[in-house]
């Protein structure tokens, strides 16, 4: 058993948190912007909670966080009050948030001069992941570090990877999303097609599922999709947010990427129709708009 803080109990944070008290048992101590979602978290899993980063973090072997962007982050470590203050040396912070590179490397640079540990540890699977304990995590930082950590790390995961120093797991992130932004804007055009070709969705996708069209977005959610419901998982503003740091990078990198950029846009749009808390596979819904 470990003594560990999380800072950040959002959609994801808060069950993460649980599973490092229910799975590991450790000893968990949360923070949280709004206290009273602290105190509810530490009732209902039997931790504790703390009124900043800074105490919460004080004494504790690894401390995560899952905030919002690079401004909160910064605000919870190195902030006033922030985690980076009090702790101790040789203990890991593990950042689950998705943020930029530039900020990994900033926040690593920070804790080696302070003697601890830093690893960039971004998520992916959504809330649904977060809800069910199985998170795909992907680690930037030193190989030491992430074995210590792995054991606290698995217990919301199930996968988690090192994939090179500082900024490779929020790299990595990116990868992800690119990846994602043009298969879930695939997936709305065919659904669209269908309907307007007056095909039954529904025994169309069971079919091409099973061939070289299919993927996790077509499985799990071409149902609600053709349904029209749009209030399962990752939210259309925090897929902007993440959009905007993948071009970020790739202006920096030389890397190209229209069609991530282009879906971007069409994002901007969803956000227009009112949608920016709908998931993302709310671009069908941009499609259907007449």
């Amino acid at each position: 058993m470990a003594k560990v803080a999380f800072i950040g109990l959002g959609v994801m944070g808060y069950p993460m948190a649980g599973y490092l008290k229910s799975r590991g048992g450790h000893d968990v101590t949360v923070y949280n912007r709004t206290t009273a979602k602290a105190e509810k978290w530490a009732a209902e899993h039997g931790g504790s909670f703390k009124a900043t980063p800074k105490e919460a973090a004080e004494g504790c072997d690894f401390v995560f966080a899952c905030v919002g962007n690079d401004d909160d982050l910064r605000s919870v470590t190195i902030g006033e009050d922030g985690a980076f203050q009090s702790m101790k040396p040789g203990a890991i912070f593990i950042d689950n948030t998705t943020a930029s590179a530039e900020v990994a490397r900033e926040l690593d640079a920070a804790a080696r001069a302070a003697g601890f540990g830093f690893l960039d540890a971004p998520v992916s699977g959504g809330q649904a992941g977060a809800e069910n304990g199985v998170l795909t995590v992907m680690v930037g930082g030193e190989q030491a570090h992430f074995d210590t950590a792995k054991p606290a790390i698995d217990c919301y995961a199930k996968m988690v990877g090192l994939m090179g120093p500082a900024g490779a797991g929020q790299l990595t992130k990116m990868v992800n999303q690119i990846c994602i932004a043009g298969l879930v804007q695939g997936l709305s055009e065919g659904i669209h097609f269908a309907k307007k070709a007056g095909l039954d969705v529904e025994a169309v996708v069971d079919v091409i599922s099973k061939g070289a069209a299919g993927s996790w977005q077509m499985e799990n959610r071409y149902k609600t999709m053709n349904a029209g419901e749009y209030e399962h998982g990752f939210a259309v503003d925090w897929m902007r947010k993440d959009l905007n740091i993948c071009l970020g990078e790739a202006r920096s990198n030389g890397a190209h990427l229209p069609v991530a950029a282009l879906v971007d846009q069409f994002y901007s749009e969803v956000q227009k129709m009112g949608g920016g808390r709908w998931d993302t596979s709310s671009l069908l819904a941009r499609l259907q708009r007449d």
